[in-house]
C-alpha cells in the first residue's frame, strides 16, 4: 500500500510540476483569471520518464507512468531482466535521453548528491526533476541554480535535504512545486504502516520470523540467538 501511494503523489507531482497546476490555482485564487488567460504550459505528450531507481515504487512509478503514454527508462546498480524498460549503466546517459527524471532511489551516502549539476544539465532546459525519496539524492543548491536560470523547465520534490527547513531561495522560485514529504501521508496507507508494526512485534514476542523481514535486518532467532 507506501508504495501505491508513494507513487500516486509521484505521479501527482510530474503532472503538477509539468503542467504548472499549482501555479495556475494560484492565479485563479488572486483574481487574475478576469484579466487575461492563464499561460499556456508544456505537456506530458512525447515525453520520456528516466527513473533512478527500479525498485517496488519506482516499478510502481513505471506502471502509472506508461498509462499516461510516457516512455520509461531506468537506472540502477544493476540491469533487471524481468522489465521491458530501457536500462542505462549510466546516470549521466539517462538524464540526456529522458525529460522527466524521477528520483526513487534509496538514501544514504552510496547515493548524496548523485543527481548533481552536471546531471541537470543533461537533463534539458525541457526537464522536470521529480524527487519522491530522500532529499540527500539531489544538490540542492545546484537544483536552485539550475531552476533559476533554466537550465531545466521545473521540478517537483516532497523531500528536502534538510526537513522541515526549505531553502528561502527554493521556495521563491515559480518552477518548483513543493510538498512536505507527504508521500505515503494518507489516513489509510499509514494506519496499514502501524498495524504492520505491530503485526511484527507480535510476530517477534512469539519467536516468529518477522512477517516483513528487509535484507538490512537479517533475523537470527528469538533474542538474537
Amino acid at each position: 500500500m507506501l508504495d501505491d501511494e508513494v507513487a500516486d503523489t509521484a505521479m501527482a507531482l510530474t503532472i503538477m510540476a509539468v503542467r504548472r497546476l499549482p501555479q495556475a490555482e494560484r492565479f485563479l485564487r488572486e483574481g487574475k483569471w478576469v484579466e487575461n488567460s492563464f499561460p499556456l504550459t508544456a505537456s506530458l505528450r512525447g515525453r520520456t520518464m528516466g527513473i533512478l531507481g527500479l525498485g517496488r515504487i519506482g516499478r510502481a512509478i513505471a506502471d502509472r507512468a506508461k498509462s499516461f503514454g510516457l516512455d520509461i527508462a531506468y537506472h540502477g546498480r544493476r540491469e533487471q531482466p524481468d522489465v521491458p524498460y530501457r536500462y542505462h549503466a549510466s546516470l549521466l546517459d539517462m538524464a540526456k535521453a529522458c525529460d522527466i527524471l524521477m528520483v526513487a532511489a534509496p538514501g544514504g551516502p552510496e547515493t548524496r548528491r548523485l543527481v548533481d549539476a552536471e546531471v541537470l544539465r543533461a537533463l534539458g532546459s525541457d526537464g522536470v526533476l521529480i524527487n519522491i525519496a530522500r532529499g540527500s539524492l539531489v544538490d540542492e543548491q545546484a537544483l536552485i541554480e539550475a531552476l533559476r536560470t533554466g537550465v531545466i523547465l521545473a521540478a517537483g520534490l516532497d523531500v528536502l535535504d534538510n526537513e522541515p527547513h526549505v531553502p528561502a531561495e527554493l521556495i521563491a522560485l515559480d518552477n518548483a512545486v513543493l510538498l512536505p514529504h507527504v508521500g505515503s501521508a494518507s489516513v489509510k496507507t499509514r494506519r496499514a504502516m502501524a498495524d504492520c508494526v505491530v503485526d511484527n512485534l507480535v510476530a517477534w514476542s512469539e519467536g516468529r520470523p518477522p512477517l516483513t523481514p528487509v535484507a538490512e535486518t537479517p533475523w537470527p532467532g528469538r533474542w538474537g540467538r
